[in-house]
């Protein structure tokens, strides 16, 4: 999509971080953007910057690992602003630094709520959406750097897990929307000054209320140094006009990525080397 002016998008995770980055960047370029967040304070401030700044914008409290929450949130969308051509299904929170055999139930149900089920229930209430006017669209999934490889002593496995599920989620998309005119976008972020190290202020009460995750605030200062939200919104921006399927905002991860995909080349050598054996099988 070129010409995204007058077109309607809507982006989740949008009160905060790369949400809000993604949502004013949008706006900027001529759309009405519907927000959606469980932040509801700072999602209406969001709207107001947004309307103050000439665009046009509504606030949608949503839950997205809730599937009646976003489909009443799409519905939303579509009663204030029309057909929706972009939907952003950005909203994830952090489980870092802390070793698998270790979070409790009660995490591993509200990363998975949020981090995969809030994919899963923005594709089945916008994709159906983007499809049925026949303008075209795009969809942009928040994966992270963290879904193409494991840093060593981070403890982010859950996270990861979760966000190699988007990455898995993203690819199949684009397959199944081949020729429909809806590209697809999987965002894989690195450092960027946000809050995610404090999201588990907003976990819902349902799956065991607000508290704070001391183990990750190590994150703050890791990603001091990071690009802004709006340096990522403009990167999102470009990826959408371009159409380009993996979206990354740093170089400096690629060796990471190297040797993980070095290790399975590995392996794929290895099972050669046997089948190259007498009596192989």
């Amino acid at each position: 999509m070129k010409d995204l002016r007058n077109k309607t998008a809507i982006v989740t995770g949008a009160a905060s971080g790369i949400g809000a980055g993604i949502a004013q960047t949008l706006a900027r370029a001529g759309m009405k953007v519907a927000l959606l967040d469980v932040q509801e304070a700072a999602l209406d401030d969001l709207r107001r910057q947004i309307e103050t700044a000439g665009g046009k914008a509504i606030a949608v409290v949503t839950d997205v690992s809730d599937a009646g929450s976003v489909a009443a949130a799409a519905r939303r969308a579509e009663e204030a602003f029309g057909n929706l051509h972009v939907a952003v299904n950005n909203a994830g929170v952090a489980m870092h630094g802390t070793p698998l055999e270790e979070i409790g139930l009660e995490d591993w149900n509200w990363v998975i709520g949020v981090n995969i089920y809030g994919v899963v229930h923005g594709i089945r209430s916008f994709v159906p959406m983007l499809r049925k006017h026949g303008e075209g669209g795009h969809i942009v999934n928040t994966a992270s750097i963290g879904g193409l490889q494991m840093r060593p002593g981070w403890h982010t496995g859950a996270y990861s897990m979760t966000k190699y599920a988007v990455v898995a989620l993203s690819e199949a998309l684009e397959q199944e929307l081949e020729g429909t005119g809806i590209g697809v976008s999987v965002l894989c972020p690195a450092a960027v000054r946000t809050a995610i190290y404090d999201s588990a202020k907003n976990r819902p009460a349902r799956l065991g209320g607000p508290f704070r995750r001391e183990q990750q605030h190590f994150l703050k200062d890791t990603i001091a140094d990071g690009l802004t939200p709006l340096q990522v919104g403009e990167r999102v921006l470009r990826a959408i006009r371009d159409e380009e399927f993996f979206v990354l905002t740093h170089s400096a991860p690629r060796p990471w990525v190297e040797a993980r995909h070095r290790r399975i080349m590995d392996a794929f050598d290895r099972i050669a080397e046997i089948e190259r054996e007498p009596n192989a099988g």
